[in-house]
């Protein structure tokens, strides 16, 4: 079926349509599923929520209001705090139980005991990683008293739901569980939401996939070539955040607008660098990886986001304006719920007045505003996570010349309609042994060439992991504090305890003040063999490589009303090359905050002063820093074959932005694609490849080219389309930068193959490249390029996240939507991300959007990229996505004034 042009056609009026779509389900059902039984307009209709009238809320204290606007967003106001938080766990119940009970079951390792066999070895790694054990000893031992109780809350209001709500009572996907299995759902409990910090933590750990993806090409290039695969961050072109700074020697007190006086240690390899013996069992934890829900987004790549601030200097409304939206996995519902949180009066009994994005399952809001402040988030990236080599035996792990016990546990793993999994997880002082979870990994380092001093080899090395969310903390004390911070002060208090994920925070408030600060547990590493920088794993036994502490807090990069007058965050390099303190090497490239920065520098050069307009459309900004730097090469070279010279001229005169009706944003994109597959994947090693593709290439003990064709060996690829590598993202902008100007570099040369010879040089490549991507459109978009689009080839759809990718196929139609046709692209500041190894379909997008009004937060706005419910067919399931689609945003009205006038429906809790 073809792909529409602007998605789903939106709804029209509820009733009408509410029913249609409900006969359907019965029709469809009735047709096809084939289970002896179907859902009727009840089934379909039960868990709607009721949001009008009176219910009772055992435990409160006094009545809770709960008034939805048209797009169903609640705004709770009640008297007390453990009220507010009751109130908000119940309502998130009511709109999204299935979504925070496959969560809980996820951060536990139990998703077997709902999905069955499938999940075991799933279970089985996240049980080794222990976030369920991590967050009990969090809630236990760390969090702050009212911390505990606004937990305790908010997990009564959640049972309480639960106690009357059974079945497709409490959402669609349980009526279709049960023709599987008898599973009920228990009580929620604090730790529950605690946990989910950790699969947040997980998905933003920082360069674990580039550790391992290093050391995997490091069986076909030597580590000149993956170092030239991996560039230097470009400071010279992209700002990072911080404008200079200084860390004092004797506080470790960082102060802005400084030069450091120390520099990081050497970006050299490591002990455990060249791991060309590591090869089978991190090819095989990267496949562990994969099989890990990525609720963020994709692992390693692309996991970012956007924010930025412009102080009242600059902006029509003279006060800052604030604009944030993270970069996540599309999915249905949208990661991000919408809600208000407002003490009726302020006070002792009642702290909370605040708006935003929160996630179903927490209490609190994430990202968001109060009444005084606005915060945002993106992805600081800092390196929290190192592979250990360990040497192990039967009994213990060699450290410092001395056996060591291991720290063991037994877990047992329920599975649904079949018999329990029991696991030991072992453990060493550097982490788990992440290697016990596959079958592949009981054989590992064989020759891993680790250095004259590493132990003997044996039967091999295990491999560990070591990773700051493990060790218990206090973020889930600095989301509240966060909450009600009421001034700077407050919020670099909030920060200094937002330790996992370590995110770059970006502050406004209505005084006028803008800032950001970097917080986080990042370790400091040992000192290694003088090299020790977190790139490749290292030696377990030794302890010149243990982590030797954290960064101070206080010496973590932060602005407080720069100069300059605005502060942007876009997943860049933090502070500059002077900063004593090793944060990452693996930043993302600054391609979108480079962009950001131009922008406003832009408008405001003149004087001009930026808007809410303006803010607006800047994350609309889709220009494509790639196509700049490459285009004027792919126009100048002389195509002969006038069929791909049609496609050729696509590209003269394109101003580079890459709107969904654009032929020439799609041609490039696939030009862009095919050369890094030349260049660059085809040359990969197959664990990088994508699965199912398949070459005969050289084999790897050979380094140089097969000087007879007949040793070629049939290799294909192993890894995810979206893991997959080349990615295309801005690191490949900087190969290919540091390259291009360089016609004879040997990455321009492809080997021949049987029947066609290979290029030579750079043109030959791209003239090949070109003429790929013009056979490869044809096919997917029709020989006629006057028809081509970027948004046909460039698709979003929208998939529940367990039914609608694992279940029957009739199952995922019932909860899957789209696709929608999209602009934007990798790197693009409209982050609507594709893997080029992979293909082109959207693989994380901004997952919500918002601009802070500072001066009249009742003139803010937002969108989430779904909706607020989580149940198929209600009208708030997928209501947003369209207006999402164009750019658009919503009125975010947060006085109670302005609540009162937007709202449709009110609901009372009484107790």
């Amino acid at each position: 079926m073809p792909a529409n042009k602007s998605g789903p056609v939106p709804r029209k009026k509820k009733g009408r349509r509410g029913r249609l779509v409900a006969i359907t389900v019965v029709l469809l059902l009735v047709a096809g599923i084939g289970f002896g039984a179907f859902w009727g307009v009840s089934t379909v209709r039960a868990s709607f929520p009721q949001t009008t009238g009176s219910l009772k809320l055992p435990g409160l204290t006094n009545p809770v209001d709960v008034t939805r606007d048209a797009n169903g967003i609640p705004q709770i106001y009640a008297d007390t705090d453990e009220d507010l938080f009751r109130a908000q766990g119940y309502v998130q119940a009511q709109d999204r139980f299935w979504e925070m009970d496959v969560r809980r079951h996820m951060t536990a390792g139990r998703l077997s005991e709902m999905f069955g066999k499938s999940q075991v070895k799933a279970d089985s790694f996240l049980r080794t990683l222990g976030w369920h054990e991590v967050a009990q000893k969090e809630y236990d031992t760390k969090l702050s008293p009212s911390t505990k109780k606004y937990l305790q809350a908010y997990s009564a209001g959640v049972n309480a739901y639960l106690k009357d709500h059974t079945g497709s009572a409490l959402s669609l996907e349980y009526a279709a569980l049960d023709f599987e299995n008898d599973y009920k759902p228990e009580k929620w409990t604090p730790v529950d939401s605690v946990a989910w910090l950790k699969a947040m933590a997980w998905d933003l750990r920082g360069n674990m996939q580039e550790e391992i993806d290093r050391s995997l090409m490091s069986s076909r290039f030597t580590p000149a070539q993956i170092a030239q695969l991996y560039p230097a961050y470009p400071y010279k072109r992209n700002k990072p955040i911080v404008d200079g700074g200084a860390v004092a020697p004797a506080t470790k007190e960082f102060t802005p607008k400084g030069s450091a006086n120390t520099t990081p240690a050497g970006a050299g390899a490591g002990a455990g660098t060249a791991a060309a013996g590591m090869q089978s069992q991190l090819s095989s934890l990267s496949k562990s990886l994969d099989e890990i829900p990525a609720l963020l987004g994709p692992n390693g790549n692309g996991i970012g986001s956007n924010s930025w601030v412009v102080s009242g200097a600059h902006t029509t409304t003279r006060k800052p304006l604030l604009a944030n939206d993270p970069h996540l996995a599309p999915q249905m519902p949208s990661l991000w719920y919408q809600m208000g949180l407002h003490c009726r009066a302020t006070g002792p009994k009642c702290t909370y007045d605040v708006s935003g994005f929160t996630f179903s399952g927490m209490p609190g809001v994430v990202i968001g505003h109060n009444q005084n402040i606005s915060w945002g988030m993106t992805n600081l990236g800092a390196d929290v996570t190192d592979l250990y080599l360990e040497k192990i035996n039967a009994d213990g792990y060699l450290f410092d010349n001395k056996q060591q016990p291991f720290l063991t546990r037994k877990e047992t793993i329920k599975v649904a309609g079949g018999e329990s999994h029991e696991i030991t997880v072992r453990s060493t002082n550097n982490g788990p042994i992440v290697s016990d979870r596959d079958d592949e990994l009981g054989n590992v380092g064989k020759d891993a060439p680790v250095g004259n001093a590493a132990p003997d080899r044996g039967d091999g090395y295990a491999v560990s992991l070591r990773w700051t969310a493990l060790d218990p903390g206090k973020s889930m004390d600095a989301v509240f504090e966060l909450d009600r911070a009421k001034d700077w002060n407050d919020f670099r208090k909030a920060a200094g305890h937002f330790e996992v994920p370590s995110q770059n925070l970006i502050y406004a408030d209505t005084k006028g003040n803008i800032g950001y600060q970097a917080p986080g547990r990042i370790p400091v590493r040992g000192k290694g063999d003088g090299h020790f920088d977190g790139t490749f794993p290292a030696p377990g036994w030794d302890p010149k490589y243990r982590w030797s502490g954290y960064i101070p807090q206080k010496a973590l990069p932060y602005e407080y009303n720069p100069k300059r007058g605005y502060i942007v965050t876009a997943n860049q390099a933090v502070a500059d090359e002077k900063y004593p303190y090793l944060l990452t090497k693996d930043w993302g490239y600054g391609s979108r905050s480079q962009r950001i920065n131009d922008l406003i520098e832009s408008k405001i050069k003149d004087g001009s002063k930026v808007s809410t307009d303006d803010m607006q459309a800047f994350q609309k900004d889709n220009s494509s820093e790639i196509a700049r730097l490459l285009t004027p090469y792919l126009t100048k070279i002389d195509i002969k074959d006038k069929y791909v010279r049609d496609a050729q001229q696509l590209l003269e005169g394109w101003d580079f932005t890459q709107e969904p009706d654009s032929a020439a944003a799609a041609y490039f994109n696939a030009v862009w694609r095919n050369t890094l597959k030349l260049a660059f994947g085809n040359k990969m090693p197959k664990e990088l490849r994508v699965e199912g593709q398949c070459l005969n290439v050289r084999p790897s003990s050979e380094t140089g080219p097969a000087d007879d064709l007949d040793k070629l060996v049939r290799e294909c690829g192993e890894r995810a389309g979206d893991t997959a590598q080349p990615d295309g993202g801005d690191r490949w902008y900087e190969v290919v930068r540091n390259i291009i100007d360089e016609p004879d570099n040997a990455w321009w040369k492809t080997e021949d193959r049987p029947g066609r010879p290979g290029d030579k040089n750079r043109d030959q490549l791209l003239a090949h490249a070109m003429k790929d991507a013009r056979y490869e459109l044809t096919s997917k978009l029709g020989k006629n390029i006057d028809n081509w689009s970027w948004g046909r080839l460039h698709q979003m759809f929208l998939k529940n996240q367990t039914l609608g990718t694992d279940g029957p196929g009739i199952l995922q139609g019932l909860f899957n939507r789209g696709p929608w046709n999209v602009g934007g692209g990798e790197a693009a500041v409209d982050a609507t991300g594709w893997n080029a190894a992979g293909g082109y379909k959207v693989t994380w997008v901004p997952s919500m959007r918002m601009v802070v009004n500072l001066a009249d937060l009742d003139k803010s706005r937002w969108i989430n990229l779904t909706g607020a419910s989580g149940h198929a067919y209600d009208a708030h399931y997928y209501d947003q996505t369209d207006k999402w689609a164009k750019g658009e945003l919503l009125p975010w009205a947060f006085s109670e004034e302005a609540v009162k006038k937007t709202g449709k429906d009110t609901l009372t809790l009484s107790p």
